[in-house]
């Protein structure tokens, strides 16, 4: 099985990748058939654990390569990677200032973004889908840089960040899935709504690897970039509505512990 898969093309690797963050995202969404709602404490558990693995991805998985991909460059490799993470965060800003979406447990009045008709469910789902596109792009953008023949960038880390990003996935479909069922959407319409919201992964993933593939040269721009979209994720959302309900305690320490896994992930894997 794995030299099935590591004899396949780059970009169809990356596909695999994030076709299995997706699942992921899918199966925590499942989880509204078994239950109609899971204990606050347990969900801000998870998006604290959600946030460490991201951090920690970032690291180990995305800047750490990048710098070592500019070393011998003409650039100092400090400036190529703080070039990149500041546009990555950029980005987001961008995004996260224009695409409507509402965050976990506010209510639709707090929605952000431009003004839209759109339902409170449509806004949740757009919300997680914001998180995802960094997560997508990282992982193809991992996988694309293995074809670059630098240093730090390894098929082996690259499914390292795929298996990171794919063990967070899970608490996030369910944080879309159990939020709308409670808002009295039925058990099947929840799940939709859940893993629609990591449909982009897949998309933002073969994107990555082929943009990283055809312009080799920004590869440590790329990593980079991914790496800054991804904390500017986790510092804008992801921290702010695991601690929203003063589970303060319980959000820390799922992020130390999600730190520790994607490290463990990495170091051992990469």
């Amino acid at each position: 099985m794995v030299e099935w898969f590591t004899n396949l093309d780059i970009v169809l690797q990356a596909l695999i990748a994030t076709l299995f963050t997706w699942g992921l995202t899918a199966l925590g969404a499942s989880l509204v058939f078994f239950m109609k709602e899971i204990d606050q404490k347990v969900l801000d558990g998870m998006l604290g654990f959600a946030a460490g693995v991201m951090i920690a991805a970032s690291f180990w998985s995305l800047l750490a390569p990048a710098i070592d991909m500019a070393e011998g460059g003409p650039l100092p490799p400090w400036l190529v990677v703080a070039i990149g993470f500041l546009l990555g965060a950029f980005f987001l800003r961008i995004v996260d200032r224009y695409l409507p979406h509402l965050h976990i447990g506010e209510p639709i009045e707090n929605a952000e973004g431009v003004k839209s008709h759109f339902q409170k469910s449509a806004l949740l789902v757009l919300a997680i889908t914001l998180h995802n596109i960094p997560e997508g792009l990282a992982v193809g953008v991992a996988f694309g840089a293995v074809t670059g023949n630098l240093g730090g960038a390894t098929l082996a880390s690259a499914i390292a960040l795929a298996i990171g990003i794919g063990i967070q996935n899970f608490p996030e479909g369910a944080a879309v899935s159990m939020p709308l069922r409670r808002e009295g959407l039925s058990r099947r319409k929840s799940f939709m709504y859940g893993q629609a919201s990591g449909i982009v992964e897949p998309i933002a993933g073969v994107i990555g690897a082929i943009a990283v593939i055809s312009m080799k040269a920004i590869l440590p721009y790329a990593l980079a970039f991914a790496a800054g979209a991804m904390i500017f994720v986790v510092v804008e959302e992801l921290i702010p509505e695991s601690q929203a309900n003063n589970n303060t305690h319980i959000a820390t320490m799922g992020a130390i512990v999600g730190f520790t896994v994607m490290m463990i992930l990495d170091v051992a894997l990469g």
